[in-house]
């Protein structure tokens, strides 16, 4: 568990009307996307957070299951147009409050609220376990109408439910955002994500849902080239409706490089990567989507597709199975299951597997393909025949293509591998994200051993396109060796001469302030060149000072807690904590001692 990782759980509604649960959770989701711009600082996802909602859970186990360290908490209470919020960061081991704040605000400065907060937020968490970089704002405004907010929250409320009835209502209200603030890109943004679902999942034309995506996102970024999931969507974009994966990685490099911890975008480059056969470069991107988004049924699908190109069947039918418990709908668990269950010569279940299924969720090319390869490992050919009649016909129906591809397999599954090499020209002529798709797929492992394999892919994975991906960027160096020792200098002499350690309600920020350095700059010198937080470097010199104070004689009438104090603890707790990680004892047993 890293000492850099927090989740925001949804914050507690606690407005007199149950229908203002949409503005309580649009809170804690723009406190997660502020906090996970932060480069260094991993941030669980809205998904996995908000898997505890209504839930009770102690924040012990919560924090063991999301691997992180600091967990915040609180809750708003909405009334007309004043808010109060609270916000409390709590450290899982030992289970104490860090730290906790109140704001009673109006509305109409929501995003300078949402600001405050999300900067608040950082610096604490940045003096209890080290060194990030925080910009001088966190959140920007996005519109100056409080009415087309409003509704783009009650979008993304619908919009998160991810069924089509839903994502339908979610529609009307970003379209509702939209004729009130044309401009507002979170809500165009929001719209292109709906229509792309719709698109995917069939319950639009592809052609429809896909081109309208396009144009909303390109929309966006005229209005606001800062957002990750605009560049996302491009990146999207750039692979399904271009065949182009070079530029879909390029893109979702783009929104990771804005977002580090966009799981969206995790998840995107994580599928290209095992797209192109780099299995070691998905893996390490698959720990980073575990990292932030361990809850979610999206995470397990993609565990469940990395086992499946590794070949290891048998586990990836695990992972699909855990996700089809969450989100039973899941059409790409069913397809890799099915495919899972033909690599194990399990052809019965795979000819009656998608029986068993809702029809709204049945593609009818994935069902009819599925079924033509088992009856071919079967070796059943008057059904093989049979099938692949009815799959000739599929192929020339509207919207042929994903039935097209199951002809590709059959021929790498019946040995006809000159037409397999010819179906693969002909779809890279085509740009057919499909075969990007499936190149590398065990269900194509017949063809690896001709050379022509190795020419196809160098074509459609470019290696040039992995030169920028995936380098670790090396910390850069907040000041250079003189003002180093120069800064060093003043912090040490102006703590012994000033002792600003005495006031309770010194921060980081405050102290920088003090020596006339940035706040960035102070927490890398203290990291870097000191080897503490700010928390451990300051608690140092108030225990020191506690102990001085206890071996007075004239402090003998003082209670333990009244030295604490006096030493500029303000906290029992933490008092108590940091004495013995110093001392290693307690208060109590160092004043026997």
């Amino acid at each position: 568990m890293t000492e850099n990782s927090i989740a925001v759980l949804p914050f507690v509604n606690l407005s007199a009307d149950v229908e203002n649960e949409y503005f309580s959770d649009g809170l804690t989701e723009e406190i997660i996307n502020a906090l996970a711009k932060i480069d260094s600082l991993k941030v669980t996802s809205r998904t996995s957070a908000f898997f505890f909602k209504g839930k009770d859970v102690q924040i012990t186990q919560i924090s063991k299951q999301l691997n992180v360290a600091i967990l915040l908490e609180g809750s708003v209470r909405l009334s007309g147009k004043a808010v109060r919020i609270t916000a409390q960061l709590i450290q899982a081991e030992g289970d104490f409050h860090l730290w906790s704040e109140t704001w009673d605000r109006q509305l109409d400065d929501i995003f300078a609220v949402q600001d405050e907060i999300s900067l608040l937020i950082a610096e604490k968490l940045r003096e209890q376990v080290g060194h990030f970089e925080i910009n001088e704002h966190l959140v920007n405004t996005q519109t100056k109408d409080l009415d087309a907010y409003t509704l783009f929250l009650k979008g993304r409320y619908y919009f998160n439910r991810w069924n089509p009835e839903d994502v339908q209502q979610a529609i009307e209200y970003y379209q509702q955002a939209l004729t009130i603030d044309p401009k507002h890109a979170n809500s165009l943004v929001g719209l292109a994500d709906s229509y792309s679902f719709l698109a995917t999942c069939g319950f639009i034309s592809y052609q429809e849902g896909w081109g309208k995506c396009a144009q909303l996102t390109q929309q966006a970024l005229e209005i606001d080239n800062r957002l990750p999931a605009a560049y996302y969507q491009l990146a999207n974009l750039a692979f399904f409706t271009e065949g182009d994966f070079s530029k879909a990685l390029s893109l979702v490099e783009c929104a990771l490089d804005i977002n580090p911890n966009h799981v969206e975008s995790l998840q995107l480059i994580c599928l290209l990567c095992l797209y192109a056969d780099k299995e070691d470069t998905a893996r390490q991107h698959l720990d980073a989507v575990r990292s932030v988004d361990p809850m979610s049924a999206e995470t397990q699908f993609y565990r469940g597709y990395f086992y499946y190109m590794q070949r290891d069947f048998d586990q990836a039918i695990v992972q699909l199975d855990a996700c089809l418990d969450q989100n039973p709908k899941s059409i790409p668990s069913h397809t890799i299951k099915a495919a899972c269950l033909l690599m194990l010569a399990r052809f019965d279940q795979v000819i009656t597997y998608y029986d068993s299924l809702p029809l709204e969720i049945v593609i009818p090319a994935e069902k009819i393909g599925s079924e033509l390869l088992a009856f071919v490992l079967k070796s059943d050919q008057k059904q093989a025949d049979e099938y692949l009649a009815k799959l000739q016909r599929a192929i020339n129906s509207e919207d042929g293509f994903t039935a097209d591809v199951y002809l590709f397999l059959y021929y790498c599954q019946t040995s006809q591998v000159d037409a397999a090499f010819r179906w693969i020209e002909q779809a890279t002529e085509n740009r057919s994200p499909l075969l990007l798709i499936r190149y590398a797929d065990p269900l194509v492992d017949s063809l690896r051993s001709d050379a022509r394999y190795t020419t196809f892919q160098q074509k459609l994975f470019p290696p040039e396109a992995f030169n920028s991906s995936n380098t670790s960027r090396k910390k850069k160096s907040l000041l250079d060796e003189k003002s180093l020792t120069n800064y060093r200098k003043r912090l040490l002499s102006h703590i012994e001469s000033e002792k600003p350690y005495l006031d309770s309600d010194l921060s980081l920020r405050s102290l920088a302030n003090q020596i006339d350095i940035h706040p960035n700059q102070l927490s890398w010198l203290l990291n870097e060149s000191l080897g503490s937080n700010f928390n451990e470097f300051i608690n140092h010199y108030r225990v020191e000072t506690f102990k001085k104070l206890a071996k007075d004689p004239d402090n003998a009438h003082v209670t333990i807690l009244g030295l604490a104090y006096d030493s500029g603890f303000n906290s029992k707790t933490v008092f108590n904590t940091y004495f013995k990680k110093e001392v290693g004892m307690t208060p109590k047993q160092f004043l026997k001692a």
